[in-house]
């Protein structure tokens, strides 16, 4: 677009060149007086064009040789002579010849700095937007920060602004049934999901009011691709009188459409459901009829020990004598694998599509620990896409029960320079515990999770400059995350650089090795047992 407009104005500054230098010439050498014996309108265009000629030259009409005439860009047209018929014999008469070649010179200066800037548009443009914020910018300062963008994904950033309720007898979920019972908050957009007596379920998107099919047994909202939920279920099949038992996920649907996780036959029902979050196992207790002619009316099973498949298995046989009664004897440890996540230390996010630094694979028990740059931590449950303030946020780290929180900061109330280890003694998630110093001027330099950390630090003291090395195991013993710790130095610290490598930096390789400990672990043929009896 500048590039343009310097076009413009080149064309421009050339047709004022133009029209000054035939003027100056139409006047100077008197080429009017041509016109006083003509008797018609094209005589009068004839004269000035024969007279310009002897002066000028034009591309169709080029110099010879000795030729003194001036060079003109373009040649003269009838629009160009008539302009010059239109001069008022007042201006003629009070002409400056110096003036007039002054203006010329002005124009032939601007042609030249207008050509210069088209050949270097680049420099010019920038120098262009510079002038702006120099004429417009002043009090007009940036006060948002610069700052990544991401592809965000609707469903998992917008806020719940709803209510969801359930009618479990007569079948019915939705936003509007306030009289009903109350399930979770949720957004309008959301999708809910719900369990039927008769082993069917379905998937509809969230309103004031719809129908699913009577005898809820369960409903919740539903997140598309979700491979951790995992529902454990006991039903009983109409067909053969048997109790199937299954554990399945629920990752993608059609909407609207009735599933059927019995085998199909009319008249199957559910005898036992449950919802585990992180793909917990459980055992449950049987309770067989009195009538029925089984020896054991009375038996545990252990459900974790059942694979978890697609939703369309037929499950494992429990029994095939009638059951009275199923209830829960205890919930397992997760029986699913670890899941690996990533931390984008720019945007905060934290993520399992490998962007970022590796946090580790997480088990179930794992949490996630957020230093801030104000010296407090913060403890959270693992949620993928879980954003945190990356402003604010210092670090995150994978958090495991007695992990060890190392940190060196600036006590401003003594001046120093101190180091402390910490364990975590607070339960409270999702909200942020100071364990430094809170007087202006304090100041966290470094904080980390690791076993063994050791850093580089510099500090200046009498106008020099210093270097030192810290162990943190070395230097201090784990105190109360209270305790300001020991002192370093009297001085501020001006840049710390992390010696020790990071615990894992590679999903596969965690992996991997908690493989190997599980080998290590397993009996082979031919290995001799020796018991202690």
């Amino acid at each position: 677009l500048l590039g343009l407009e310097l076009k413009i104005k080149l064309a421009e500054l050339e047709e004022k060149w133009h029209m000054s230098s035939l003027e100056k010439i139409f006047i100077e050498n008197r080429i009017y007086r041509d016109i006083e014996e003509c008797e018609t309108w094209d005589d009068v265009l004839e004269a000035i064009d024969i007279g310009l000629k002897k002066y000028v030259a034009t591309p169709s009409d080029p110099l010879k040789k000795g030729d003194k005439r001036k060079i003109m860009i373009r040649d003269i047209t009838t629009d160009d002579i008539v302009k010059l018929t239109e001069i008022k014999i007042k201006r003629i008469s009070k002409y400056n010849s110096f003036k007039a070649d002054e203006l010329i010179s002005k124009i032939e200066e601007d042609v030249k700095e207008v050509k210069h800037h088209i050949a270097h548009l680049t420099e010019y443009t920038i120098a262009y937007f510079d002038s702006l914020l120099e004429k417009y910018g002043k009090g007009k300062e940036r006060r948002t920060i610069i700052s990544s963008f991401e592809t965000i994904k609707m469903r998992k950033v917008v806020m719940n602004n709803a209510k969801l309720y359930v009618d479990y007898k007569e079948g019915f979920v939705g936003t509007g049934m306030k009289k009903n019972e109350f399930i979770s908050e949720c957004s309008d957009i959301d999708d809910v999901i719900a369990f039927m007596k008769d082993g069917t379920f379905k998937v509809v998107r969230i309103s004031d009011k719809v129908f699913v099919g009577k005898n809820i047994i369960h409903a919740a909202v539903w997140k598309k691709g979700d491979e951790r939920t995992t529902y454990n279920l006991i039903y009983v099949d109409a067909q053969t009188g048997r109790s199937m038992a299954k554990r399945f996920n629920v990752k993608s649907i059609t909407r609207e459409k009735e599933y059927n996780l019995t085998k199909g036959a009319k008249g199957s029902k559910v005898l036992y459901f449950t919802v585990n979050p992180n793909g917990e196992g459980e055992i449950v207790n049987v309770q067989l009829s009195q009538s029925s002619t089984a020896k054991k009316k009375n038996f545990d099973i252990d459900l974790g020990e059942i694979g978890i498949k697609g939703r369309a298995s037929g499950g494992n046989i429990v029994t095939k004598y009638p059951v009275k009664k199923i209830t829960q004897v205890s919930v397992g440890s997760s029986s699913l694998a670890a899941v690996d996540v990533w931390v984008d230390d720019i945007s905060g996010r934290v993520n399992t599509e490998e962007r970022g630094r590796y946090l580790g694979a997480f088990e179930d028990g794992d949490q996630l620990i957020a230093i801030h740059k104000d010296g407090s931590y913060e403890l959270s449950d693992l949620l993928v896409d879980k954003k945190y303030d990356h402003n604010s946020v210092l670090k995150v780290f994978r958090y495991r029960k007695g992990d060890i929180i190392s940190a060196l900061h600036f006590d401003a109330e003594k001046g120093r320079t101190m180091v402390k280890r910490f364990s975590i003694e607070t339960s409270k998630l999702d909200t942020k515990y100071p364990f430094i110093s809170e007087a202006d001027g304090a100041k966290l330099y470094f904080a980390s999770v690791h076993p063994n950390p050791k850093i580089k630090y510099s500090y200046k003291t009498g106008g020099e400059k210093h270097e030192a090395t810290l162990d943190f195991v070395e230097f201090i013993d784990v105190k109360g995350w209270k305790a300001l710790g020991n002192r370093l130095i009297d001085h501020k610290v001006l840049k710390v650089t992390k010696l020790h490598d990071d615990m894992k930096v590679n999903a596969k390789e965690e992996v991997s090795t908690k493989n190997e400990e599980k080998d290590n672990n397993a009996i082979s043929t031919g290995d001799t047992i020796e018991l202690d009896l």
